[in-house]
């Protein structure tokens, strides 16, 4: 086996192939950073094979639509420097090897956090404002002497899904789980539990960052106003008033601020009308937020989006 410490760098050893197998097997960002660490060549092919970009496509699959990245430096025009094509080629793939670099890391090491910043849109609300999506953003059942909850309409097919649309702190967040508590009305005979049968989540953005206008006014046709770069598979939610957590299969990076819950079957019959509601009473989503170090840039009508490094690394 091939030991540094014999004096043979086995990058410089072995075929290009096995090298780049070999690291492409890390898997920790750290890993990375060291490794573009160990000499002049150990850099040379680590940047040039993109292993920091490699190792976030990984990570994070919706990154495969970043269109090109940028630093807060790139304000300060490398160009104005003369310099060969083969030279600004490289100057392009060593920025991409500290963005994504910094981003792997920042992923990783980022604080957990309550990521939702605001509540949106619902798909239906019962009662208007006293039973809109905003009061789901309480953690209380209660709020003075009325309960705090939101209430889709009636239905008599218990099959109809209803959705929920938030914002959430950052235009990068990685999610890891979102907690959801149904309603259980207190004021009802029997005190029935307005849960759905299953949950889903969408995260994404909005077609267009220069009219980012999506408002509760918009019920009807706010789906069209976005872009889905994830969607989960199905959760079934148990019947019970409590918050039911949802842990992700793996963390996902949510491009754009935009998640929807869509809550899929209904359990509960209303007595006074003979319809099926769904309800509920807190939603909390749990993620890092990436505010401060990355932003972007949607391009349209592509979709792609330019990702921007806004701080020093």
């Amino acid at each position: 086996m091939l030991k540094m410490e014999s004096g043979v760098d086995f990058v410089n050893t072995l075929e290009y192939d096995m090298s780049l197998k070999i690291l492409m097997c890390l898997e920790d960002p750290s890993d990375i950073v060291r490794a573009s660490s160990v000499s002049r060549s150990w850099r040379h092919f680590v940047i040039a094979n993109g292993l920091s970009k490699h190792l976030c496509l990984s990570m994070f699959p919706q990154l495969s639509r970043v269109d090109h990245v940028t630093e807060s430096s790139d304000s300060i025009k490398r160009s104005t420097e003369a310099g060969s094509s083969n030279y600004m080629e490289w100057e392009t793939l060593e920025t991409e090897h500290r963005v994504y670099a910094f981003l792997a890391q920042g992923c990783a090491s980022f604080p957990l956090r309550e990521c939702i910043s605001e509540a949106i849109v619902a798909s239906s609300t019962d009662n208007y404002p006293e039973e809109r999506i905003h009061h789901t953003l309480e953690p209380r059942d209660i709020i003075g002497d009325r309960a705090s909850y939101w209430s889709s309409k009636g239905q008599s097919n218990p099959a109809v899904p209803e959705t929920l649309l938030y914002k959430l702190v950052s235009d990068l967040c990685v999610i890891t789980e979102i907690n959801i508590k149904p309603f259980q009305a207190f004021f009802q005979e029997g005190l029935p539990i307005y849960s759905a049968k299953f949950v889903r989540f969408r995260m994404g953005h909005s077609k267009s960052t220069v009219n980012d206008s999506i408002n509760e006014s918009g019920q009807s046709s706010f789906d069209e106003k976005l872009v889905w770069t994830y969607t989960s598979p199905e959760f079934p939610m148990t019947h019970e008033n409590c918050l039911q957590k949802f842990e992700l299969p793996e963390p996902v990076l949510c491009i754009g601020r935009y998640l929807q819950i869509e809550l899929l079957g209904r359990f509960q019959r209303q007595e006074i009308d003979c319809l099926f509601y769904i309800c509920v009473s807190h939603v909390k989503v749990i993620g890092r937020s990436l505010s401060g170090a990355f932003g972007l840039e949607i391009i349209a009508p592509s979709q792609k989006f330019v990702l921007k490094a806004l701080n020093e690394m």
